[in-house]
């Protein structure tokens, strides 16, 4: 791309990606390992069908079935009342995101982000001409909360994320240090906070959701590919006040969800409880993983996601290499001499587990 007139923010960057390799144990995408069950699958088949007779008609631009069935999930499941003028829905919520730095932020403006963190907030930002700030953590992987403070009040920046459970390193943020940061975002100048809970439903603790009352500038971001195991669907949704909701709106492409994309959407919907038990699964089974890494002398980070980050390695690349050479792919995540593992099931783990006890035996 040397010779193309590629945008200055742009040059020498790195498309977003991990390895897709074919080997017995692959643990490196947070995917849920659980197939959707059969009846699940037959609903869909059933929604897409009766889609399929109006694909020569747009789809419903603005959504409301999903929309309205997402506000019923939100309300039963994050214990706040969610309407249907609060929520919105894309293509993942990479496109969430997206379309959120598109209405807030853009050329002139600045988002803000707390890394080790999701490396797509700052290619977003990047990719709509949004300046990107990064901001710190202390060493145990929580933000500094007053090194934070003192970051938004000097850069003044439009757009503040705050990702929980952060990805890469699977920690969670209290609600103490998300009203701190609001305050500080909005002190500086009006400028929006992203609550990035891709992972909301592995975490220990209560989702961020009930904050947004109160808070026209606070945003709530969410997916369905990860706890109801639909990563190959690409269904995204934020909750917020619904001025912000109308104003995503004004970027958003003309009929961009798809109608068999929400006719698969409404279907897993109607399985949640039986979805949100394999979560509870795969929560047990993080729990062991990160047991048993410490057991084996591994430095393990808490994890409120569905996924452990681990080390410390003196390099983090041979160790993936060694785990890789044993049939198990993980996610060397650029987190210095740390490697990050995603929750399969129990034989996937047994496996990965087996793996790190032979190499920290080689290791040591």
């Amino acid at each position: 791309m040397d010779d193309l007139p590629i945008r200055d923010e742009l040059r020498g960057k790195s498309p977003y990606g991990a390895p897709q390799l074919d080997v017995p144990v692959r643990l490196n995408t947070n995917e849920n390992p659980y197939p959707l069950p059969e009846p699940l699958v037959q609903r869909i088949a059933e929604r897409v069908r009766d889609a399929a007779r109006e694909l020569n008609r747009y789809p419903d631009r603005d959504a409301v079935e999903l929309r309205t069935e997402l506000a019923k999930y939100l309300t039963r499941t994050c214990g706040h009342e969610v309407a249907l003028e609060q929520v919105w829905a894309a293509n993942g919520s990479n496109e969430v995101l997206q379309q959120l730095l598109q209405a807030f932020g853009g050329p002139g403006r600045t988002a803000i982000g707390f890394e080790p963190s999701y490396s797509m907030h700052a290619l977003i930002s990047r990719g709509t001409g949004t300046g990107w700030l990064s901001g710190p953590r202390n060493t145990d992987f929580t933000i500094d909360v007053g090194a934070a403070e003192a970051a938004i009040a000097e850069h003044r920046p439009d757009v503040v994320f705050i990702t929980s459970p952060n990805n890469p390193t699977g920690t969670a943020v209290d609600a103490a240090t998300v009203r701190r940061l609001y305050d500080a975002a909005q002190a500086a100048k009006p400028s929006m906070v992203v609550v990035d809970e891709a992972y909301g439903e592995f975490s220990h603790h209560p989702s961020l959701l009930p904050l947004i009352e109160g808070r026209r500038h606070l945003v709530v971001s969410r997916t369905m590919s990860k706890a109801f195991g639909a990563a190959g669907l690409r269904l995204g949704y934020l909750a917020a006040h619904p001025a912000v909701v109308d104003a995503v709106q004004l970027v958003r492409l003309p009929y961009h969800l798809s109608a068999v994309t929400q006719a698969t959407a409404l279907a897993a919907l109607e399985h949640t409880d039986t979805l949100l038990g394999y979560v509870d699964q795969l929560k047990a089974e993080r729990d062991r993983i990160v047991t048993e890494l410490r057991a084996a002398g591994c430095e393990v980070t808490d994890s409120d996601a569905n996924f452990v980050q681990f080390g410390r390695f003196d390099d983090a690349h041979a160790a993936w290499q060694q785990l890789l050479d044993r049939g198990v792919l993980v996610r060397d995540n650029g987190v210095p001499g740390h490697l990050r593992v995603t929750a399969g099931t129990p034989a996937e783990n047994d496996a990965f587990l087996d793996a790190v006890r032979e190499l920290m035996k080689e290791n040591a």
